[in-house]
């Protein structure tokens, strides 16, 4: 059985869902983003135990297939942006169509229905949000963070970069007051 749970953006949110998923005894063979998969099904009374206690957290249990689309769209674009070490060999509306099985064009129409944002702005967000973390880490510079997240060249990443943020990527290294959003906010 698996289970969809909308805003499970980072780590620190399947902590927070392995945790109440172990409080209440509920097996699982695993957990990645927006997405568990149970070991075998749970009751109604169990799973409502659940839903309040991941709505405590800010998550929430998701039963409508269209929303269960929208969080598998977003646990793909995060994964791949913030978690994973390999380079897509794909752009991401053909892998986001290999994965889910569905026809881009259907896909982006759902999202931006649903989110009020397209999914390329919602990857750039992401991609921008990835850039400002790899500034700050100070291990890379910008050449290897463009080839890093698929930018054609530094130029497109500072125009985009700088498009979201109203900054460079070189003024937001030196700039004192550096910050991050959340990737649960965005």
């Amino acid at each position: 059985m698996k289970l969809i749970i909308q805003n499970m953006v980072s780590r620190r949110c399947k902590m927070m869902v392995k945790s109440e998923l172990d409080k209440l005894g509920i097996a699982y063979t695993s957990i990645e983003l927006g997405e568990v998969r149970l070991a075998q099904p749970i009751s109604e009374n169990i799973k409502l135990k659940l839903q309040e206690a991941l709505h405590q957290s800010g998550l929430e249990l998701l039963y409508d297939k269209r929303a269960e689309l929208i969080e598998k769209i977003i646990s793909i674009i995060v994964e791949m942006i913030h978690y994973s070490k390999e380079i897509p060999q794909v752009n991401f509306s053909t892998l986001l169509s290999e994965r889910l099985k569905k026809n881009y064009h259907y896909l982006a129409e759902i999202f931006s229905k649903t989110k009020g944002i397209t999914i390329e702005h919602f990857i750039i967000l992401h991609k921008v949000e990835k850039i400002k973390e790899l500034i700050l880490y100070g291990e890379l510079n910008l050449t290897e963070i463009s080839y890093q997240l698929h930018y054609s060249s530094v130029s497109h990443l500072s125009k985009q970069f700088k498009q979201v943020t109203g900054l460079t990527p070189t003024f937001f290294k030196k700039f004192p007051l550096r910050t991050r959003t959340n990737l649960e906010d965005l």
